[in-house]
């Protein structure tokens, strides 16, 4: 069984490409689902926010991601301090599901930071999913309702393509131009393997 991590800068795609892989019958861990689920779930956590955003980091139980997204995405520290806190724990929760996989041929990770986390490192291949960075910016604005300049603040704490480009295995264009699903079954017959 390989292990494939998926990545891509916001808004460029990954989710509609982790939704074709796994109608190929792809197993997909979704790093980001998953962090949230440890904001609301594990109390360590919770009491940890509490401690640096204030009580009202949680509204009835429920994390405030976008109170806490607006500290976090304007804060390289913050954003560093948060990282150390979540990462281990969706690390573990990554092997533990792992191990409930393993008659697949293969499993994906899908995670924003893959690559800036250093968890690419772990992967035995990685695919990067590119758009164009004006694409990119319009499917985030509509998909959260937010603006240019808040998209824009939070692809800086994000790698550039340029960057990523030399640690990815496979590449995926999400630009409206490029054929996807050709693209996707092309690595995923090279995976199967």
């Amino acid at each position: 069984m390989q292990v494939v991590g998926l990545t891509g800068g916001i808004g460029s795609g990954k989710s509609l490409v982790t939704q074709i892989f796994s109608h190929l019958g792809i197993p997909i861990f979704n790093a980001d689902f998953e962090s949230g689920k440890i904001l609301e779930e594990d109390a360590m956590v919770r009491d940890t926010l509490t401690q640096w955003f204030g009580p009202e980091a949680y509204i009835h139980g429920k994390p405030d991601r976008r109170k806490i997204a607006s500290v976090v995405f304007n804060d390289p520290s913050m954003l560093a301090r948060m990282n150390e806190l979540l990462h281990p724990r969706v690390k573990e929760r990554f092997l533990s599901w792992c191990g409930q996989h393993q008659s697949k041929p293969y499993l994906i990770h899908e995670a924003a930071i893959l690559f800036e986390s250093g968890f690419y490192k772990f992967m035995d291949k990685t695919i990067l999913v590119l758009a164009p960075e004006e694409i990119r910016i319009e499917r985030v604005m509509q998909r959260d309702k937010v603006s240019g300049d808040s998209v824009r603040q939070r692809m800086q704490n994000q790698w550039t393509d340029e960057q990523k480009l030399p640690l990815a295995d496979f590449i995926i264009r999400n630009d409206g131009k490029s054929p996807l699903i050709p693209a996707i079954l092309e690595i995923h017959n090279k995976l199967i393997v």
